[in-house]
């Protein structure tokens, strides 16, 4: 199988980021995005999803954090839809129940191509520092997007919202591990249709 890798750069008046992904790499991270909580997230995100994943992110934090957090989502989106190429003999669903102390959430993805974002997963305090929490929801969004994805987060229950953020990232690492897996018993595109 062809390596499943990908560059994506993205320059604005807002960000200019160069980021590279190995769906098949060890989980290993260099990330520095000028957005200290962003740059945690992102490291766990490449260790519990086994991605080798390296981020550099110039952007308007001046203004605050928000171009900087979606427009890396939208880059780590691109990146693994280009990396997956035509899907073929992929597992395509993954799906992840995480506890992270008292938190406790289920993630979900599809990687049949058609981009549905879900939801449920209000955050108890508006900051996490000085990161504002809303931002996990934009920064999956702009991966479900771009990365042509089903993509449903449920919190069952959570106090603390650093556990919760990060039981999302570590969720939905793990499920787009399994998702993004070559099954070795497969042949094609996962699905009756004969493509995604």
């Amino acid at each position: 199988m062809a390596n499943r890798t990908a560059v994506i750069a993205r320059q604005t008046r807002e960000t200019d980021i160069r980021l590279s992904l190995d769906l098949d790499g060890r989980g290993h991270a260099q990330v520095a995005t000028g957005v200290g909580f962003l740059d945690h997230m992102l490291d766990l995100f490449a260790r519990h999803s086994l991605m080798d994943l390296v981020v550099t992110c110039q952007g308007d934090l001046h203004v605050d954090a928000h171009h900087t957090t979606e427009d890396v989502g939208i880059c780590l989106g691109q990146a693994i839809d280009r990396a997956l190429g035509d899907r073929a003999r992929i597992r395509r669903y993954g799906h992840a129940v995480l506890p992270m102390d008292e938190t406790l959430v289920t993630c979900a993805v599809d990687l049949g191509g058609r981009p549905y974002w879900v939801w449920h997963a209000p955050m108890p305090a508006p900051q996490i520092g000085t990161f504002d929490s809303e931002l996990v929801a934009d920064f999956w969004q702009a991966v479900c997007t771009q990365g042509r994805m089903n993509l449903h987060v449920l919190l069952h229950y959570g106090r603390n919202t650093h556990h919760v953020s990060e039981a999302i990232f570590k969720g939905l690492a793990r499920s787009l591990r399994d998702a993004c897996e070559v099954d070795p018993r497969a042949e094609g595109v996962p699905s009756t249709k004969g493509t995604l």
